[in-house]
């Protein structure tokens, strides 16, 4: 067994050792490493091809037409374009965005932009385990509103969404819908030609590809209009300019065939370690599972309180544990996760909560370690504290 042990695949995961072996070629003298849009020559032709048929391996996996994937640098940029491209494109004067109080950081400080700008931005308010009600959703559509965000699964509590409510509400209204997937595409079942989404993010290092490389897809019909954030070769449709890089996008297309065909096998190895996880640790009594019941929460991702510690401290514990007191966009801040303040928890309760994610290498073995050892760590912090008065 490797130490440390990691359970922290929300926040990124090793890439698959058959994504590795298939970026190799596109790197060096020997290989394909020729610039995609070079198609004057053989060696760029070659590249092209490579391109396309991993583009096509993406939108397979969401049932898309591969013509809707564009190419990004990752899911950040992707919500960035989805958000901004959409309001840009519509004038920046009195248009109206709907979201959450718990979107990653790359919708809500994107949001937070489109407000510096002048435009408005309605923050929805989770239930108690983090659902966004669909009739929410269409409360807060006014005439102005020309898009609503809302992400598939929630990279901290693991809440899995209704979009497919909540776009039947957006077509409702004739509003744009926008769906940040980055920790739910390839964890969860997603159909786009049946579910009413106008753009989704996706990211390559969430389903074991490389960093670096994310896509978003832009419905075709009806079409979606949005503007450029990069500027540019006109790469990507007009949408994203910038030199392709051959062996991210390779690495991500593989990274996306692998889980289309292992989806409901990864599905249940994550969802069973995550209860023998569970289990585990409840022995020790007082943990409490933050967000939905399991049949409204991704397999593989555990947010678990502890009563009587602070998570901070029990860190230092864990050398031989990769675990983190919430996302890694934030984690950085000392503040109480925002994501678990949203949904009503206290302070306390908030300071006192670990983020703990499995995957597809996760083993029996490294959960039995992690058990003993979050444990002790648990256990030693409870002795220390303080006996009320």
């Amino acid at each position: 067994m490797r130490l440390p042990v990691y359970l922290d695949y929300a926040a990124t995961t090793p890439a698959d050792p058959a994504v590795v072996e298939a970026m190799v070629p596109y790197l060096g003298l020997e290989g394909c490493f020729a610039n995609p849009a070079s198609i004057s020559h053989a060696a760029g032709r070659t590249a092209r091809q490579a391109v396309e048929q991993a583009r096509s391996e993406i939108a397979a996996l969401v049932n898309a037409a591969p013509e809707e994937i564009v190419f990004t640098s990752g899911a950040t940029e992707s919500d960035n374009l989805a958000l901004k491209g959409v309001v840009h494109s519509r004038g920046m004067s009195g248009a109206h965005v709907v979201t959450s109080r718990i979107e990653h950081k790359a919708v809500l400080d994107a949001a937070r932009s489109i407000e510096a700008d002048g435009g408005a931005v309605t923050y929805l308010r989770p239930e108690a385990d983090g659902r966004i009600p669909p009739e929410r959703v269409a409360e807060a559509i006014r005439p102005e509103t020309v898009l609503v965000s809302i992400m598939l699964v929630n990279n901290e509590i693991g809440v899995i969404e209704d979009i497919a409510a909540i776009g039947a509400v957006c077509r409702e209204h004739g509003v744009l819908f926008h769906v940040d997937a980055a920790q739910g595409a390839g964890k969860v079942p997603v159909d786009l030609a049946r579910v009413p989404v106008d753009l989704m993010s996706f990211s390559g290092h969430k389903l074991y590809g490389p960093k670096g490389i994310g896509a978003l897809y832009v419905r075709r019909a009806p079409e979606v209009r949005l503007d450029a954030l990069v500027h540019g070769g006109g790469h990507e449709q007009g949408l994203r300019s910038g030199t392709l890089a051959t062996h991210q996008i390779v690495g991500m297309g593989k990274a996306f065939a692998i889980a289309r065909e292992r989806l409901a096998e990864d599905a249940a190895h994550c969802g069973r370690l995550s209860a023998q996880l569970l289990e585990g640790l409840q022995r020790l009594g007082g943990v409490h599972v933050n967000g939905p019941a399991a049949e409204h929460r991704a397999a593989h991702i555990l947010d678990l309180a502890f009563d009587g510690i602070v998570a901070d401290s029990l860190l230092y514990f864990l050398t031989d544990v990769a675990v983190s007191t919430g996302s890694a966009c934030s984690s950085g801040s000392r503040a109480p996760s925002y994501v678990l303040k949203a949904i009503g928890l206290s302070d306390e309760r908030a300071r006192s909560s670990l983020r703990v994610s499995v995957g597809r290498f996760t083993t029996d073995e490294e959960i039995a370690f992690a058990v003993e050892h979050i444990g002790a760590g648990v256990e030693r912090l409870r002795a220390m504290a303080p006996s009320p008065a």
